[in-house]
């Protein structure tokens, strides 16, 4: 059973999320305040985290920030529910890290979608890391006892991969060579954006995208986006 966490300073509405979802055969773990969904969330990860945006003491934006400094909250999948709907609240929104932004009132249908759509993006972003993951053990050429152990360690940390949506790496990675708006497009490319997504998620062109990307290879001496995401994971970068 999937797990979703509602975070909303209105009870009534946080009740209807509830029910609705509850209905739909997800688990439900709903609070009223940023903080307490901070807290929540070190004691129990959720799959998804479906989030207000203006609340008392501290809002949404800021609640997206500090999950995301977290290493298990870098890849969580995450949609705001805001009242504001202007152009600045929603590219604002994207920047900080959000997967999704919806505007209140919304269909409870759309809200369903975006949830099964990044729970499955989520999904096969986690079975990519564990085949690459996978790959790299097969290709060592140890001496069988050295192998055996290196594949152990190798499966264990591909099943904390799939629990926590986290890196792999346990020490801090260095800083990425790269620009600001190469940094964006790197951390969109291994969450498994296609181009084109990249750029209605950045609200830049694809061919600057592809731009981005090609750049981003050629510093970091990769050839593609499989070899990309093996790297990153390998490495343990995360977002900031």
């Amino acid at each position: 059973m999937k797990k979703i966490l509602v975070v909303d300073d209105d009870s009534t509405l946080r009740k209807i999320l509830q029910n609705s979802l509850e209905q739909r055969g997800y688990q439900v773990i709903s609070v009223g305040s940023s903080q307490e969904a901070l807290t929540k969330f070190s004691q129990d990860i959720p799959d998804i985290i479906v989030s207000d945006v203006s609340m008392p003491e501290m809002d949404g934006f800021e609640f997206c920030r500090q999950l995301r400094s977290q290493p298990s909250g870098k890849l969580i999948p995450f949609i705001f529910l805001s009242a504001k709907n202007e152009l600045d609240d929603r590219i604002q929104g994207r920047t900080i890290g959000a997967d999704s932004y919806l505007t209140k009132p919304f269909e409870m249908k759309e809200l369903i979608a975006d949830i099964e759509a990044l729970i499955e993006r989520s999904r096969r972003v986690h079975a990519e890391i564990v085949h690459l993951i996978e790959q790299l053990a097969n290709s060592q050429s140890k001496s069988t006892a050295v192998q055996n152990k290196d594949t152990q360690d190798i499966k264990l940390q591909a099943e904390m991969i799939v629990q926590t949506t986290t890196p792999i790496a346990n020490s801090a990675p260095k800083p990425l060579p790269l620009t600001p708006a190469e940094e964006r497009v790197f951390w969109e490319t291994i969450q498994g954006y296609t181009n084109k997504q990249i750029s209605e998620r950045l609200f830049i062109s694809p061919r600057t995208v592809q731009t981005h990307l090609s750049n981003i290879l050629s510093k970091l001496n990769l050839s593609n986006r499989t070899q990309l995401v093996r790297f990153a994971y390998e490495q343990g970068y995360e977002k900031a």
